[in-house]
């Protein structure tokens, strides 16, 4: 099975939107460069970002995301993110009402749950669960093997936090990547077993 890691852009003061649920410049980093991140060219970064998280993406099999970013976002019109084969939406309520059942979603209650179905989706490809309530929840369950952080040059005070309302210490190992793109430094920590 592949890695499970927790991934999203964060403001240095660890928030990944702010009170509003709005991203204000979090994803600037993805406007800042000349180098064409996805096939369509709306999304260009530097060169050190893309080759790290070009590399990173295409490895991902399946993403965990939570309701509430499902529903902001209106499931992504039926097509996962970032061009994901899978994304596993952890939820306690049903699917919404007229989902097209072939869209490649798949609802889930909890996080064991989807961890265990998004591994059987991705098979040796990353399970990637977006930061936040979700990803605190599966960090918390001893889930996560890795966590990258996209760190943006921003305080933000207040809003939602990168690992959600986690309450108990975890610790990582040292940062085995750091990589200094425009507008953005990438890291990469294994979590500490």
């Amino acid at each position: 099975m592949g890695r499970v890691v927790m991934y999203g852009s964060v403001s240095v003061d660890g928030f990944i939107a702010d009170e509003s649920d709005q991203p204000g410049p979090l994803f600037d980093w993805l406007l800042s460069g000349d180098v064409p991140l996805d096939s369509g060219g709306q999304l260009k970064v530097s060169q050190l970002s893309y080759d790290y998280t070009r590399s990173y993406w295409d490895q991902i099999g399946a993403t965990i995301v939570g309701r509430h970013v499902f529903d902001m976002t209106d499931g992504w019109d039926g097509t996962p993110p970032g061009g994901v084969d899978h994304a596993v939406v952890v939820t306690h309520r049903p699917q919404p009402a007229g989902w097209d059942p072939e869209a490649p979603f798949h609802f889930v209650d909890g996080v064991e749950a989807a961890v265990a179905t998004a591994q059987k989706l991705a098979g040796d490809r990353i399970v990637e669960v977006a930061a936040g309530d979700v990803g605190g929840q599966v960090l918390a369950a001893g889930l996560v093997d890795e966590v990258r952080m996209d760190v943006v040059p921003v305080v933000f005070g207040s809003g939602k936090r990168y690992f959600g309302s986690v309450h108990a210490q975890h610790l990582l190992e040292d940062p085995d990547v750091a990589i200094q793109g425009n507008r953005v430094l990438h890291l990469r920590y294994r979590v500490r077993r």
